[in-house]
């Protein structure tokens, strides 16, 4: 018995070790950040484009929300708009970070959660987002958000 613990100690110990995230850097941290806060400075003035250029410009871009799974930028944005068509309907978007871990050199995984004032009822909810370095910036290349009932 004792040695089945000892054995799964020691496999326990190697698993983490050569599975270990990549310590993320205050640089890249910062910039990460810097993506949210440019995210939800466009949701505020309303601006959904400029909100959108946070996102990989790619077909392969996957955005998943209470009706499944949208694929593409272009989609994605489109989705928005019919979601959110007006200031009034997008409100005041305030994001907080959960976890932020680097998985390899160019990806990073993000929990946070959001909330939307609005006068028309509030929304909030948690999301995660893979965000790669892409052509020398972070873009995020999947996004996954739930909304709370």
């Amino acid at each position: 018995m004792r040695r089945t613990f000892v054995l799964s100690v020691i496999l326990s110990l190697f698993f983490i070790n050569g599975f270990a995230q990549e310590k993320i850097t205050k640089s890249e941290k910062e910039h990460i950040l810097s993506l949210l806060d440019k995210q939800a400075e466009a949701w505020n003035e309303g601006n959904l484009e400029k909100f959108m250029e946070t996102y990989w410009k790619s077909d392969k871009l996957v955005f998943m929300g209470s009706r499944g799974p949208t694929y593409g930028w272009q989609a994605t944005l489109d989705s928005y708009k019919k979601g959110y068509p007006d200031k009034t309907a997008m409100g005041h978007l305030k994001f907080k970070i959960l976890d932020l871990n680097k998985i390899d050199t160019n990806t990073v995984f993000l929990i946070g959660r959001y909330e939307l004032t609005r006068e028309i009822g509030d929304l909030a909810g948690h999301f995660t987002l893979v965000i790669q370095m892409i052509d020398g910036e972070w873009v995020i290349i999947s996004d996954h958000s739930s909304g709370e009932s």
